[in-house]
């Protein structure tokens, strides 16, 4: 009996270890406040990685596509019945995410005898105005970060996520000294970019202590470019319809790369 609670940490660690495993070769994604609304921005192959959730949310992940359609419905119901019985002005991100979500997500990861969710996901819900957008990062085990690091005298109005947690600090790095969340769509599209390609490029076998140049970057996303492609949506803040989501596809997206 003693060596129960014992089996069970070790049965976590190693839950968590090949989790982390799983989700290391993930494309990162970065979503970030501009002007107008929220920008997110990945790049992949095939897999679609950026979702509708509801009016004003939108979603990211990385991991199994099965687990994440799986979650990404969980989400949807959970909105849409919430905008039903009550108002879609009711709806919020914050509710969505601690209360429902959160609790599921940390109730697979504990039971050991069980499958866990293989994903990593990144929400945001769009506000009047840019210090009002929030954003939540939702871990595979419930854990739960908004907007950057807790400690910070100015919260980032963006976030991230990608493989490993080294990859996630350069991202919030290269963010935290090149964005603005007063910037226009274009200036979001390239930082956001950047932001990916420090994410997606390969950790150098001692601890860097400087991101890569800009050139770097931009060699390094080219490289990428080759074999896939860039997948972009955007939360407009004040648009005229309720739903805010909308993809950025073909010349609109040419544009902002250009």
């Amino acid at each position: 009996m003693i060596e129960e609670p014992y089996r069970w940490v070790e049965a976590i660690a190693n839950r968590r270890e090949y989790i982390e495993t799983q989700l290391a070769p993930g494309s990162p994604i970065a979503a970030l406040s501009y002007r107008d609304g929220i920008l997110f921005v990945t790049i992949g192959r095939a897999r679609q990685k950026l979702f509708e959730i509801y009016d004003r949310i939108a979603m990211g992940a990385i991991g199994h596509p099965g687990d994440i359609e799986r979650l990404r419905v969980v989400a949807i119901e959970l909105a849409s019945t919430e905008g039903f019985t009550r108002s879609a002005a009711d709806v919020s991100l914050r509710r969505l995410a601690f209360y429902s979500l959160s609790p599921v997500l940390k109730t697979a990861f504990e039971q050991v005898y069980g499958a866990p969710y293989l994903a990593r996901m990144i929400f945001a819900e769009v506000g009047a105005v840019p210090d009002d957008d929030l954003f939540l990062r939702l871990e595979y085990d419930g854990a739960i970060t908004a907007n950057g690091l807790a400690g910070d005298a100015k919260p980032l109005r963006s976030s991230v996520i990608s493989g490993t947690a080294r990859a996630t600090e350069w991202m919030e790095e290269l963010l935290r000294r090149e964005h603005d969340s007063n910037c226009t769509l274009q200036r979001a599209m390239q930082v956001a970019l950047d932001a990916w390609s420090v994410g997606s490029i390969p950790p150098p076998e001692e601890v860097a202590r400087e991101l890569p140049s800009r050139e770097a970057l931009r060699k390094h996303r080219e490289e990428k470019l080759a074999g896939a492609s860039i997948e972009a949506c955007v939360l407009e803040r004040n648009g005229v319809a309720a739903i805010r989501y909308r993809q950025i596809v073909g010349e609109e997206l040419k544009g902002l790369i250009a």
